[in-house]
């Protein structure tokens, strides 16, 4: 009995010192170094094989912290509260920061200077907070924030709302546009950032310079800033906020011009989805979750990308090459593919409402190859056609490369465009600069020749 007593006495008197120590820690050390020192110990001790079993229930019974993730994706889908606090502390006074990371905008003199560190302090309404930025084996980064217990009710009230808010201001202001392009699914199991991936959309297009007709150039620009100002509009009628563009002609007669110029004019990035990656309609979803809002989707030459039957055509080759009997993955594509009701619900069906503020285009160079339920009213809102150069067409295309608006020429030039087919891009090539010196009457007499030849090579046919 008076062994046990003993024991009990001894037990007693630890607590009673672990607990004076803990006291003692919590009082002196300031709440940065407390964290370094905690997770120190907490780590030595996880190292104990015994302890491993315990070591969550040990932490959350010591520790009057709070831990809050937010992973860079959800499944195949992007955070955007990954993307709004990586920017809100990126942004950050770099003052007292120890790493920065410098970069420089294309045409810019100066460098842009942003926090490059893994743990950022924070200060909100008293209340201190870390940031740190973890990556797992498989790559993958989550934001994790900490925090006392007792400014709970201010981080989850309010401090995240602030964060997001700002994150997304910063962002809009610096906001720079994306060209993103799928890889094939076959490398989607690797890793779920590699559904899309991106450069910078630096495209110097726009509706200024696009040679198109005046009254089809200003009935697209009002069609394109109904959309973007219709928020209101499509919820009332209750309709997803989304529009969809078919852009048809033959080769050449500016559709991806067009695409880019669209881009610039709402300063939209562009997500160009190439089908002959896909396998399957629920891969096609996967792809249409992953896109951000205020994004412009992208099916270049989509006669050309998926059979209307649905079977699947090689735009670009197969995936990888095949030697002489063996099956590569066409066989995979023949039992995997994108079908035409998987492209109508992509267009409108219920996932195509995934998102807002979202622009489908189409191109083609054969509209009468295109099945008439995939481009009817509703799917496809405006058929678009950019077609052979016009009189007025050429007009702006000198202006873009001459800086001309008049010339002797003009008048044999109209004549010939009336009488002949030629894409705005061949008469570009003609009107563009040899060796960087523009020569206004060498141009457009070469332009003059190109045109007399096809006239006489037309004529010759018939």
């Amino acid at each position: 009995m008076m062994m046990m007593g003993d024991m009990m006495g001894t037990f007693g008197s630890s607590m009673a010192s672990l607990f004076f120590f803990w006291a003692t820690f919590q009082q002196i050390f300031p709440d940065h170094l407390k964290m370094e020192i905690k997770e120190f110990l907490l780590s030595a001790i996880q190292q104990l094989s015994f302890v491993q079993r315990f070591s969550d229930r040990i932490i959350n019974f010591f520790s009057p912290y709070v831990v809050i993730n937010f992973p860079e994706y959800e499944e195949y889908r992007f955070n955007h509260a990954f993307a709004a606090i990586n920017t809100y502390l990126g942004a950050k006074s770099t003052d007292k920061a120890q790493r920065l990371r410098a970069s420089q905008v294309k045409e810019s003199k100066g460098l842009v200077l942003k926090r490059d560190e893994t743990k950022v302090r924070d200060i909100y309404q008293g209340v201190n907070v870390w940031w740190e930025i973890v990556t797992d084996n498989e790559g993958d980064r989550t934001h994790r924030l900490t925090f006392h217990r007792r400014g709970l009710d201010i981080v989850t009230g309010s401090y995240i709302k602030y964060v997001m808010e700002e994150g997304k201001s910063i962002e809009a202001k610096n906001k720079k546009m994306k060209l993103f392009t799928n890889n094939p699914s076959l490398n989607w199991d690797s890793s779920k950032k590699s559904l899309w991936r991106h450069i910078d959309f630096e495209h110097p297009a726009s509706f200024q310079t696009l040679a198109m007709d005046p009254k089809k150039k200003e009935e697209v620009l009002n069609d394109l800033e109904a959309f973007r100002n219709g928020k209101e509009y499509y919820k009332k009628i209750g309709k997803a906020w989304k529009r969809g563009y078919l852009l048809y002609g033959p080769p050449g007669t500016g559709k991806s011009t067009m695409i880019a110029a669209m881009a610039n004019h709402l300063n939209y990035s562009i997500y160009d989805l190439e089908l002959t990656a896909i396998q399957s309609n629920s891969e096609l979803r996967k792809l249409l979750t992953a896109t951000s809002s205020k994004s412009i989707i992208v099916i270049e030459d989509i006669d050309c990308s998926v059979d209307l039957t649905g079977k699947r055509r090689k735009k670009y080759g197969d995936f990888s090459s095949k030697k002489d009997g063996e099956q590569g993955h066409e066989d995979q594509n023949q039992s995997s593919r994108v079908t035409l009701s998987g492209l109508l619900n992509f267009i409108d069906g219920i996932w195509s409402a995934c998102g807002q503020e979202r622009i489908i285009v189409f191109t083609t160079n054969h509209m009468e190859k295109l099945e008439p339920a995939l481009i009817r009213r509703g799917r496809m809102d405006m058929h678009i056609e950019l077609s052979y150069c016009s009189f007025e067409a050429f007009k702006v295309l000198a202006k873009n490369y001459l800086d001309i608006d008049s010339h002797p020429l003009f008048g044999e030039i109209e004549s010939f465009l009336k009488e002949t087919k030629i894409a705005p891009a061949d008469v570009a090539e003609k009107l563009m600069s040899k060796n960087h010196k523009i020569d206004v009457d060498g141009s457009l007499k070469d332009l003059v020749e190109s045109l007399e030849r096809r006239k006489e090579g037309s004529e010759r046919s018939q």
